[in-house]
């Protein structure tokens, strides 16, 4: 398993230098996100990211993402040329040494969230969704007001695009993915490189838009489509546990103990009632990420894993969802996860003659007072402070 970190980039307010400072970090996960869906990626632009990443002494381990163009998915005319594009950016990605590419099927938005910035008891912000709010939102005036909107289309754009799925059924949209994936995973597998579907998130319809990767029969549905090890997913335990009925370690160990989970998001989110939630600190939620650890180090993961979006805390400003302080503290506590759960046996101190050094007794002259009256309240030691 290895530990990843998503950089959007040169133009990224969190800065590769402090991203290699996470203890345990092996590599980064980014994209050319200045270039627009269809357009061929250069290979040199690529190349330019590597020397970057590998100057911090990190990997180039994985594209999150090559994006799928709404022509694409729709199946429109011009679909053709845009997956030539998209055969020839994955080429290129595969020449400068990176074997996997993340994508997603959602119509129009990507990861959908009502409030970008929700303000917790503790003072930090978290991303959080309320299909209610959403409604609201949507008989309001449309999805212009929706937080996050206009970093892709325009408002015609966006007017446009959502007008040409409404005639859309989701079986279209498996169908255009089944045309997508006959197309690409040839090109993966000549390449070596590693295509991994994201789910959908929130994993139900929103807006009038079809999302149809959204539980475990539809995860089976796609690797399907194309049984190849180059067809597999980015498994995502905050988009598909939004869901309740979605067991998360029991999808895991199925779909890992096959190898066909090529990444995985590891995140933990507060379910708050039907169709609400809240993204929580990684160690607390609604998702046991112990267990979902746990599944996939016990069948076998070995590839790019990511703590997947953080709260904003200690008064940092920046992208919602991707500061560096909560992300890091993510990081490490899969971290401990990871190497508790494939340690042998724990470390010990060794004493001069290599024997291990066996703890005394924890009496008040060999403790710190502060530290003693700690022990004495948590555990009912006996007697009072030491002064």
């Amino acid at each position: 398993m290895i530990l990843t970190e998503r950089w959007f980039g040169p133009q990224d307010s969190v800065s590769l230098k402090h991203l290699a400072q996470i203890p345990s970090l092996g590599g980064i996960i980014t994209a050319l996100y200045e270039l627009v869906p269809g357009e061929p990626w250069p290979e040199d632009r690529l190349a330019r990211l590597r020397e970057l990443i590998e100057v911090q002494a990190l990997r180039f381990c994985g594209v999150e993402s090559i994006p799928v163009s709404e022509a694409i998915k729709l199946g429109l005319p011009e679909r053709d040329r845009h997956i030539d594009s998209y055969c020839s950016s994955m080429e290129a990605v595969a020449r400068v040494g990176v074997k996997l590419v993340c994508y997603n099927f959602m119509p129009v938005f990507d990861w959908t969230r009502t409030n970008l910035a929700e303000e917790l008891p503790d003072g930090s912000t978290a991303l959080s969704f309320s299909q209610a709010d959403l409604d609201t939102l949507e008989s309001a005036g449309g999805p212009e007001g929706l937080p996050g909107w206009a970093a892709r289309y325009s408002a015609g754009e966006l007017r446009a695009w959502m007008a040409a799925y409404k005639q859309m059924e989701p079986e279209n949209l498996w169908e255009n993915l089944a045309f997508f994936l006959s197309r690409v995973i040839p090109v993966a597998e000549a390449n070596g490189v590693k295509m991994a579907i994201h789910p959908d998130d929130p994993p139900w319809p929103i807006l009038g838009l079809p999302r149809i990767i959204t539980d475990s029969a539809a995860l089976r549905r796609v690797l399907a489509l194309a049984p190849s090890p180059a067809n597999g997913l980015a498994f995502c335990t905050g988009s598909l546990g939004a869901n309740p009925a979605n067991d998360i370690p029991e999808m895991i160990r199925e779909f890992a103990s096959q190898g066909r989970i090529h990444y995985a998001h590891l995140r933990n989110i507060l379910i708050r009632g039907p169709k609400s939630f809240l993204e929580s600190a990684h160690p607390s939620g609604s998702l046991n990420l112990a267990a979902a650890v746990r599944a996939l180090v016990d069948n076998g993961f070995s590839g790019p894993v990511r703590a997947d979006h953080g709260r904003m805390i200690w008064g940092e400003q920046g992208r919602p969802g991707y500061g560096l302080f909560d992300r890091a503290l993510g990081t490490m506590y899969i971290a401990g996860l990871r190497d508790a759960l494939t340690s042998k046996a724990a470390p010990r101190r060794l004493g001069e003659s290599g024997a291990p050094i066996q703890p005394g007794p924890v009496t008040a002259s060999n403790i710190s007072g502060s530290t003693f009256s700690g022990l004495r309240r948590n555990f009912g030691f006996p007697g009072p402070d030491p002064m």
